[in-house]
């Protein structure tokens, strides 16, 4: 990552939609609380220990805010902030998040994790419809991203077992 210079970037904005499905070998309680609890949620997702975090918070309710801002190791400055916007326990979570990169906003997304019996595990299907700003992220960039998160989930949930 790179530090973004925003006076000279060219104003745009691209929209893009992506769904990755993940099974766990877990059941939907297992997976549900890697998601919404504090300390397990602490434990897989963000960027581990290439990040030093200066703020993290998460209030898992409607209406409650979740919030990673540090700086990468020899690079930029990173800011995730989340709005809970609809909560079915055990079944579904939707938020809204932007992003911020060296202060440039990078996007604005509302996603969409739904968790479901599958078997003696548990299907996830992650929804994210976003808009990025700018040129500075892509869609793409973005999906790689939070399939790698997924993985960082599935790693954890397969650890604590």
């Amino acid at each position: 990552m790179t530090s973004i210079d925003t006076a000279t970037s060219e104003r745009s904005t691209t929209h893009g939609t992506f769904v990755i499905e993940r099974t766990y070998p877990v059941p939907v309680a297992e997976v549900w609380t890697a998601l919404t609890d504090d300390a397990a949620r602490e434990q897989w997702f963000g960027g581990g220990p290439e990040f030093d975090a200066t703020e993290r918070s998460h209030e898992f309710r409607v209406g409650g805010h979740t919030t990673e801002e540090g700086q990468w190791h020899g690079g930029p400055r990173s800011r995730f902030r989340a709005t809970y916007t609809d909560i079915v326990d055990r079944n579904r979570m939707v938020f809204t998040y932007d992003m911020w990169i060296d202060g440039a906003h990078l996007s604005t997304s509302l996603t969409t994790i739904t968790v479901a019996p599958d078997g003696d595990g548990t299907l996830l299907t992650f929804t994210e419809q976003g808009v990025f700003f700018d040129g500075i992220d892509t869609i793409e960039t973005r999906e790689g991203g939070t399939r790698g998160l997924l993985d960082n989930l599935g790693a954890f949930l397969t650890a604590t077992r």
